[in-house]
């Protein structure tokens, strides 16, 4: 077995060096045809004129052609800014379209040969390599090695890997131009999907859910014989494969409004932007749909499943939960569980649930004002928040931080939708985690492995009910004691928050202040 998870491990290594060779591999020319077919018949002259000393070049990689377009739309651009011409100013931005439409050679000549080489063979090497992993032993959670792992205990490994995603990431969001190989080779699932060809967001969409889905078979080696782990990976599993990745491009297909079904405002922050809101309604029966659906989710959904069954019910559908308790799990015993964490994540969650509120609040009356109250600033608000919050924090931050600071850097810091339920979840809810303070052995599991930072043995030795609004309810402190003593509940509201300072034995003796 050894030798075959060897084999898997080295397959998925070579698979992914040949996918990051890519980016720097094929040839790229753009014609004026091409230029002409890309890009607003308004712009067309314009750009013409000033990307005459590229057209018709040929360059050697992506990196070469993007970064001379950039350079000559820029001057063109600082030229009309400076002389005052704003109307001239084009603020499109053409670089990944005009770097797709350029792509010749290899790649662009070997996509589904390049895409089974690199994408194909490398999650079958995963696979190869988790599959015979935890092979002939009993049920039970074992994390031998975690805490002196180079990956997982912030070595070089864990660092060399938050620093690659940190780059893809910041590649992703800001510089798509230079992805474009990689967006290449998922064109044929594109096509066969939505009848188009692939965007960036396609290609981090087709990736995201394949991370999701091997490290998801990853979950049922590690948790296997428990129950609720099992069923939580598959759901996440199941509602990423199909509610976020293959019916918004079916929609596309059918000419509907594209739109992920459980992603709800406000982790869904431009659901109600002019923009998003137009788009609904021109989208005829299925738009107006999605936009009740999401409206109702938002307001009535939240409350009434979160008084059931406290966070957990959409933490397991949610695609950045999905991706943290798939991909981000071999990190989860990284969440700082100091006092100083807790105090930061209290004062950054809630005031971007609060910022987030505003803005839509401001963009909803601007909406019906014919943008007569506040013009088009609301735009400049929404730049901003997509920016700092949707890209930087939820992105580069919350994914590629992974193997340094934890798997749920985004959910517990940063994520409004969680902010909203955790204050449902910890005021009006049936759900909590029971502990019995008789049986604690002090042993730390429970802390040490949860993903939220909530220090669970401080409640467990005094045999206090975990209530915390951070708490997904993962289950996994249940899972990694020893001693039974915690338990996922879902009882009436009375009793659910206990004050109990200090307890011993079962139930003998109780100091109360």
């Amino acid at each position: 077995m050894k030798i075959l998870q060897k084999t898997g491990l080295g397959v998925f290594l070579l698979c992914l060096l040949l996918f990051n060779a890519l980016l720097f591999m094929g040839q790229f020319e753009l014609t004026e045809q091409q230029l002409e077919q890309s890009i607003k018949q308004e712009h067309v002259e314009v750009l013409r004129q000033e990307l005459q000393p590229i057209l018709g070049k040929t360059y050697s990689s992506s990196f070469a052609f993007a970064t001379d377009f950039n350079k000559h739309l820029d001057n063109y651009n600082e030229e009309q800014q400076r002389s005052q011409q704003w109307d001239r100013v084009i603020w499109d931005d053409y670089a990944f379209a005009l770097t797709k439409v350029a792509s010749q050679g290899f790649v662009q000549h070997n996509e589904l040969l390049l895409l089974f080489l690199t994408v194909v063979l490398g999650a079958a090497g995963a696979l190869l390599y988790i599959l015979p992993k935890h092979r002939g032993e009993p049920a039970g959670v074992r994390n031998n090695g975690v805490m002196i792992s180079s990956n997982k205990s912030r070595g070089w490994v864990g660092i060399t890997i938050g620093v690659y995603l940190t780059a893809v990431y910041i590649l992703l969001y800001w510089y798509p131009e230079y992805l474009v190989n990689w967006t290449i080779l998922v064109d044929p699932i594109s096509r066969a999907l939505s009848g188009g060809p692939a965007s960036q967001w396609f290609m981090y969409g087709t990736l995201y859910t394949l991370a999701i889905l091997v490290m998801g078979v990853r979950m049922f080696r590690k948790y296997k014989g428990n129950k609720y782990q099992l069923v939580r990976t598959s759901s996440v599993m199941f509602f990423q494969l199909s509610f976020a990745f293959l019916i918004p491009e079916i929609l596309v297909l059918l000419n509907n409004p594209w739109q992920d079904l459980k992603n709800i405002w406000p982790l869904d922050y431009d659901f109600y932007f002019d923009y998003s809101v137009a788009s609904m309604l021109g989208g005829g029966a299925v738009g107006i749909f999605m936009l009740i659906w999401g409206t109702l989710l938002a307001l009535v959904g939240v409350p009434v499943f979160t008084y059931f069954y406290g966070k957990r019910w959409y933490c397991r559908v949610c695609g950045c939960g999905g991706l943290a308790e798939t991909a981000g799990d071999p990190y989860r015993h990284l969440s700082d569980k100091s006092l100083k964490a807790w105090k930061i994540e209290r004062w950054l969650v809630y005031p971007i649930l609060v910022i987030i509120v505003v803005i839509t609040i401001m963009t909803i009356a601007n909406y019906f004002t014919d943008f007569a109250l506040l013009g088009h600033y609301t735009d400049i608000l929404h730049q901003w928040y997509g920016f700092l919050i949707g890209s930087a924090f939820a992105g580069v931050i919350g994914v590629g931080f992974y193997p340094m600071m934890g798997n749920r850097v985004w959910c517990r810091y940063g994520c409004p939708l969680a902010a909203y339920i955790g204050i449902v979840q910890r005021f009006k809810s049936r759900f909590r985690i029971t502990t019995n303070g008789g049986q604690c052995i002090s042993c730390g599991n429970c802390s040490a492995y949860c993903e939220m930072g909530i220090d669970v043995r401080w409640y467990a030795q005094r045999g206090q009910n975990v209530v915390r609004a951070s708490c997904v309810g993962c289950g996994i402190c249940a899972t990694v004691c020893p001693r039974g003593v915690l338990k996922l509940e879902n009882g009436p509201e009375q009793g659910r928050i206990t004050d109990i300072p200090i307890l011993t034995g079962n139930d003998s003796v109780k100091v109360l202040n």
